[in-house]
């Protein structure tokens, strides 16, 4: 009997160890998960102005306006 409650002893020190090492392992893994959210924030933002920066770029190399040729092909 007094094995028996030794066994029952040495499993729930087990299960206590494996608690606070799965609680250890959320708390890093909650702290990576923050830095990598962060990570992607700045990543949004750098990929948002990269995207005004091309379109800007676009705006600027489209030709302008065509002109009527009326004025450029009427008799002198």
């Amino acid at each position: 009997m007094i094995s028996e409650f030794q066994d029952l002893s040495d499993k729930i020190d087990r299960l206590a160890q494996l608690t606070q090492a799965l609680r250890s392992e959320n708390y890093l893994l909650r702290q990576a998960n923050a830095l990598l959210s962060a990570e992607n924030v700045d990543f949004k933002n750098r990929l948002i102005a990269a995207q005004q920066r091309v379109e800007a770029l676009l705006a600027h190399l489209e030709p302008a306006p065509e002109t009527t040729t009326d004025d450029a092909e009427a008799p002198q």
